[in-house]
């Protein structure tokens, strides 16, 4: 062991070819973290304390439970309580925009938990990254995600997802496609998540609008702030399909909804002025001001 930390010590020193050399000598890297005994064994232990939560009937503040895997920011934690409370039920998700599938919200479920289920990205390189590594990772290689290059519109998400074998009921959707995210959940009809993250825009505000659908929308458009809906809009679309808002990311603009129905007396609703406390939106309402006469759909 301590000639095998030898050699490795002398690779870093070989900048930038020591990556390529260590994959070359089969020696894990620091990578391998994200999903190492140590850490799954971590992320049982968290799971299992809040399906005791659950158990016992104990009230869970999602704004105490974020921390980073995979995921962007602190989602992986939050959804991983989340789940230890309402239980993973059929263990499918589907992730739309999914970037290459690696930083993603769904990636910790998919690696750490044995979940499958779809990515679907405009990128054909995305696509080609994520396939790569799903299909060679030691936990996903055996039966690998499904990953579909597509531009999302809500004309042919329905099909998409239908044609890739998936309906019904899922665990998971999540939705961050920097633009017609709104206009894509309203479309949604052949999937049931449980739970459901998708991306709002903070920078409108408590205002309740949406940018009108453009189906050839491609970020960032004619302005890089003009896009999507407030998290006012998101909201009363979630109520309308069922859903109710129980959290969000530590900057409110990736909100999360459950079910209705599911752990109501664990996990209670939180308002869109709770999520939205953070001090970097004071400055984010500032951007709105040069997009304050365009055009929006009042919801």
């Amino acid at each position: 062991m301590h000639i095998r930390n030898r050699i490795v010590s002398m690779l870093r020193l070989l900048k930038p070819s020591w990556l390529r050399l260590l994959k070359l000598l089969d020696i894990p890297t620091s990578q391998n973290a994200k999903w190492g005994p140590n850490t799954k064994i971590s992320l049982l232990n968290y799971f299992n304390y809040y399906r005791d939560c659950a158990k016992n009937n104990e009230t869970v503040n999602l704004s105490e439970t974020g921390f980073r895997v995979f995921s962007q920011f602190e989602e992986d934690g939050i959804l991983l309580a989340i789940f230890g409370i309402i239980g993973m039920k059929n263990k499918i998700f589907v992730d739309i925009g999914s970037g290459n599938g690696i930083n993603s919200n769904c990636a910790n479920l998919a690696i750490n938990f044995g979940w499958n289920g779809l990515f679907i990205d405009g990128s054909k390189r995305n696509i080609q990254e994520g396939s790569i590594f799903y299909n060679r990772h030691p936990d996903t290689f055996i039966f690998p995600p499904k990953f579909k290059q597509a531009f999302i519109q809500r004309e042919n998400i329905n099909q998409l997802i239908e044609n890739e074998g998936f309906a019904g009921d899922v665990d998971l959707l999540s939705v961050d496609i920097d633009g017609n995210d709104y206009w894509i959940w309203d479309a949604l009809n052949i999937i049931s998540p449980n739970v459901v993250i998708i991306e709002t825009h903070v920078e409108f505000g408590l205002k309740s609008i949406v940018v009108p659908y453009d189906k050839d929308y491609f970020f960032p458009g004619k302005h890089p702030d003009y896009h999507g809906a407030s998290p006012i809009a998101m909201n009363k679309l979630a109520i309308k399909k069922g859903y109710r808002l129980v959290g969000s990311n530590i900057f409110g603009f990736n909100t999360i909804y459950i079910k209705k129905e599911l752990a109501v007396d664990i996990l209670p609703t939180v308002s869109v002025e709770e999520i939205l406390k953070h001090p970097r939106n004071l400055r984010r309402y500032e951007l709105f001001e040069d997009i304050k006469d365009w055009d929006y759909i009042k919801v």
